[in-house]
């Protein structure tokens, strides 16, 4: 779509930011000495912006004044450096807020799927537990069909865990609470030792291995928390394969890529964003 540039008066000279129809050229320079700041990892000094932005620390200076007026920069007052400022976060907060999570984990199981070779799906939480919202099939002649809108339990399968493990406990006192008057729930799980037990490892490997799910025998799932910019957990990865014939260990090819499509998703949902240093 071509933009049209408006015309000038012929008594009034064009403004040397004007850059025709391609932008102004003034902003752009701007957003040069923000992503030198930004690319910095801690506040910088005037003379070390002005080398990674390439420019004369007389003209970046001009400019930071602006930035600093608009907030997209502040100074330190005593340590004279500068660092991105609260409109910057702002703005990268309000973007990361607005990716569409499960686009993105729907993306990530068909990567994951193609990885691993075995079906994979993608979990959210709902206020009636763990639901399945989709899940993609390997190239295998013998699979596990995960079916779309498939509610899990808390404690016994692998996303379920996942996610108790990381919710707030007044999030899923309630579920765990019906859960343990199941008879056919696990020993090991019905103290309050037992459960604690098993999320705190859940928490220490990051991963959650289930097999032989008590309400679908023969079937071996792990699970990989993802997380959000507020380090909240939002998704969950699962791999799922038949028991036996799928490798679930914790240092397995399996497992390391399930960690890994989860970490690289938590990092799109601004996981990997932290308050940078200032000293």
């Amino acid at each position: 779509m071509m933009e049209r540039k408006m015309p000038l008066r012929m008594d009034a000279p064009a403004h040397r930011d004007v850059e025709g129809k391609n932008g102004v050229q003034s902003l752009e320079i701007g957003m040069t000495i923000l992503r030198a700041i930004s690319s910095g990892h801690r506040a910088m000094m005037l003379k070390d912006i002005a080398a990674a932005a390439d420019m004369p620390a007389s003209k970046v200076h001009r400019y930071i004044v602006s930035l600093v007026r608009s907030g997209l920069v502040e100074q330190d007052p005593m340590s004279s450096r500068y660092n991105l400022g609260p409109f910057a976060l702002n703005l990268g907060l309000i973007a990361v807020d607005r990716l569409d999570r499960v686009k993105l984990g729907l993306a990530a199981i068909d990567q994951l799927r193609d990885e691993i070779n075995q079906t994979s799906a993608l979990a959210v939480w709902s206020e009636h537990g763990p639901v399945i919202i989709r899940s993609v099939r390997p190239y295998r002649p013998i699979t596990v069909n995960v079916v779309t809108g498939t509610a899990l339990n808390l404690l016994t399968s692998a996303s379920g865990r996942v996610f108790a493990a990381w919710l707030p406990s007044a999030t899923t006192q309630s579920l765990i609470s019906r859960e343990l008057l199941d008879p056919a729930l696990p020993e090991v799980l019905q103290t309050a030792s037992g459960l604690a037990e098993m999320l705190t490892r859940v928490r220490r490997d990051g991963v959650s291995i289930v097999s032989d799910y008590h309400l679908v025998p023969g079937v071996a799932a792990a699970a990989a928390p993802v997380f959000n910019f507020k380090n909240e957990i939002t998704l969950s990865l699962l791999a799922i394969g038949v028991k036996g014939m799928i490798d679930l260990s914790l240092d397995g090819p399996v497992v390391l890529s399930l960690k890994q499509s989860a970490r690289e998703l938590s990092q799109r949902l601004g996981h990997s964003l932290v308050p940078v240093d200032s000293n």
